[in-house]
């Protein structure tokens, strides 16, 4: 494996710090496994199209509530 020095800000270096898992976690594996879930997070899921193609078929529909009436409903000042 190639190895790289990179330069990080000491906020950066402590942000990376509280993204590990366990104390033993190298930075390498933060990274990585913090790229993976950005790479995840940009690809919408079919269910997720779903559930937002019926929110708008809600709303449109006039299915919905204003935050009043459903503090009126549950009984909330």
């Amino acid at each position: 494996m190639e190895q790289s020095t990179i330069k990080l800000s000491k906020k950066i270096k402590n942000d990376l710090k509280k993204q590990m898992n366990h104390p033993g976690e190298t930075y390498e594996t933060v990274i990585a496994r913090l790229l993976k879930n950005a790479q995840e997070d940009d690809v919408l899921s079919p269910a997720i199209i779903k559930n937002i193609e019926e929110g708008v078929a809600d709303i449109k529909a006039g299915r919905v509530y204003t935050s009043e009436q459903v503090k009126k409903r549950l009984g909330l000042k």
